[in-house]
């Protein structure tokens, strides 16, 4: 009895402190709704050092869900000094009912408080949720509905030298329009600068000598909203590999001549310290944005590799710290992140060795630039080796420029790599660099085509894709099985038309109706019914050089 007194008693006084520290807390969202923002205002009396080190003070919202589940979500800090500060949560539910809540706060070295129990009510709502791995050719979100992402690079918007219009307000429109569901964006000295004190290359955004950049975090406030009005889902590059190399070290906040913990871009990597102000920095990400389902992946590196190695391909930093840093940074998310965003990182052209079977990476990457017709083997290669979605997550004619001169070839390699990734087993199609020259070029309303057949075949197959062995004399064909539909993507990829039967190696299960669709203009035209024997044959399909057809076999 006496054990249980002194309990009670102990529990008392911390929930006393507590009310003492957590001066007052509000729910500024009055009706709380499914997979939508619901916000809570902290007034905090509590000393720190850094707001933005979890070391020092922490502050999390600690729920139950309406089913039972457990889940904590960190708060930020907004404004105020230490002993008088004002924090936020963002949090999005994922279940229809009611949620207990709490909050939990640690400071003064490992102290812990937490204030009484309190709930809030969440009707329904519209939406899909949040977006998860589910296998090599789909993401899927909490409501079950399965998704493929269609879209490009959109990494920054235009930048001092380059023309103003080319912003986000632009661009993401325009793609969500023409069908795009899904686009690319980095973190850079450029571009949503959140962890650059000195920017560059940019009159958007100003150097800051605050701990994360005011102008990078009001734009990226910015960015998810808009992306939350048009239904747009984003890869959020965290860093490019610019990062880690001259020019950019020298002013990363980092570097030990800039007051970071890191003498070399390897201490990045290895240092304890350096990976604590990472994770800080993915504490504060996760609590500001991560209650946003638009933001579908959160990737550690644009090609990791090209800070790895050099240009003579010399090993810089060594692989084993760059694989065992992400393998340690995926797992930092997955046990911090309550919505489960995918996590994922990329490379150019070089692997990193160990770095493609991480547990905690959803998503395998690499980007191919000159070599478009390499992505139907890259893709299927990778995902069955490492039995993990695999995505190109960069393609194009060139990397070098984006010299007018090459349009009509950079248009055609833009067209085939896309129905490249649609007919082959990954979730993100590849996405084309150049943004503002496709813009220019008026190629951005193709993705329309694209998404159209998308769209049949997740409807056709429920998800079920089967890869089937076909072939056309002097034609590129892929084909695909999606329920009891066939798809086949035919590209003329000579210089000389060609007229030729095409063949599914497949054992019919029914008479079909084939109907053709022209990507370029949309049309559907009705053709002879299939040839049926041991296995299916298409006859006499023409095709003018460079030109490109699907075919549509519905099972009678």
């Amino acid at each position: 009895m006496k054990s249980n007194f002194f309990i009670l008693l102990i529990l008392s006084v911390i929930t006393l402190n507590a009310q003492d520290v957590v001066k007052n807390y509000s729910t500024l969202t009055k009706n709380p709704l499914l997979y939508q923002r619901t916000e809570f205002q902290i007034e905090i009396n509590a000393a720190y050092s850094n707001p933005f080190d979890q070391k020092d003070i922490a502050l999390d919202l600690v729920l139950t869900s309406p089913s039972g589940k457990p889940l904590a979500l960190p708060c930020f800090f907004v404004s105020g000094t230490s002993g008088s500060s004002v924090w936020n949560a963002r949090f999005a539910p994922q279940e229809v009912g009611k949620y207990y809540f709490q909050f939990r706060l640690n400071y003064e070295k490992g102290k812990e408080f937490f204030t009484k129990e309190d709930s809030i009510d969440v009707m329904t709502f519209g939406g899909n949720g949040f977006l998860h791995r589910n296998d090599n050719w789909t993401f899927k979100f909490d409501s079950g509905k399965l998704f493929r992402a269609i879209g490009e690079n959109v990494c920054w918007e235009s930048r001092a030298w380059e023309d103003s219009k080319f912003t986000y307000d632009y661009l993401l429109p325009t793609l969500a329009n023409a069908g795009a569901n899904f686009f690319r964006v980095w973190m850079c000295p450029w571009n949503v600068p959140l962890e650059w004190k000195t920017v560059s290359s940019t009159k958007r955004y100003t150097n800051s000598e605050e701990y994360f950049n005011p102008g990078g975090i009001k734009r990226m406030d910015e960015l998810v909203e808009l992306c939350d009005s048009l239904g747009l889902h984003f890869m959020l590059a965290m860093d490019s590999h610019g990062a880690l190399m001259s020019g950019q070290w020298e002013r990363s906040n980092y570097n030990k001549v800039n007051g970071g913990p890191a003498s070399t871009p390897t201490e990045f990597f290895t240092l304890e310290s350096a990976q604590n102000k990472y994770k800080n920095r993915l504490r504060y990400m996760i609590a500001r944005w991560g209650y946003s389902p638009s933001i579908a992946a959160w990737e550690f590196f644009n090609e990791i590799d090209n800070s790895a190695f050099n240009a003579s391909d010399t090993i810089l930093i060594p692989h084993a710290a760059v694989a065992q840093w992400h393998d340690e940074m995926s797992m930092y998310i997955k046990n911090t992140d309550p919505y489960n965003h995918l996590v994922t990182t990329s490379i150019s052209h070089r692997d990193i060795i160990g770095m493609n079977s991480l547990p905690h990476i959803d998503l395998n990457q690499k980007h191919i630039y000159k070599r478009t017709e390499k992505i139907p083997w890259t893709i299927k290669t990778y995902s069955s080796l490492y039995n993990k979605p695999y995505a190109v997550g960069e393609f194009g004619y060139r990397w070098e420029d984006d010299d007018p001169k090459y349009g009509e070839l950079w248009d055609y390699d833009y067209k085939r790599g896309l129905w490249y990734g649609l007919f082959s087993p990954t979730p993100v199609l590849p996405m084309t660099w150049w943004w503002e020259l496709f813009d220019t070029r008026k190629m951005t309303p193709y993705f329309r085509s694209v998404r159209e057949i998308s769209d049949l075949m997740l409807e056709a197959g429920k998800g079920s894709f089967e890869m089937i062995e076909s072939s056309a004399k002097n034609v590129e064909s892929y084909s695909v099985k999606c329920g009891k539909t066939i798809f086949v993507y035919l590209l003329n990829n000579t210089r000389h038309d060609a007229k030729t039967d095409v063949q599914l190696k497949i054992k019919p299960e029914a008479g079909y109706s084939v109907k053709s669709f022209v990507p370029v203009s949309r049309v559907y035209t009705k053709l002879a019914n299939t040839k049926n024997t041991d296995v299916i044959t298409i006859e006499k399909i023409n095709l003018k050089a460079k030109e490109e057809l699907v075919l549509i076999l519905c099972a009678k």
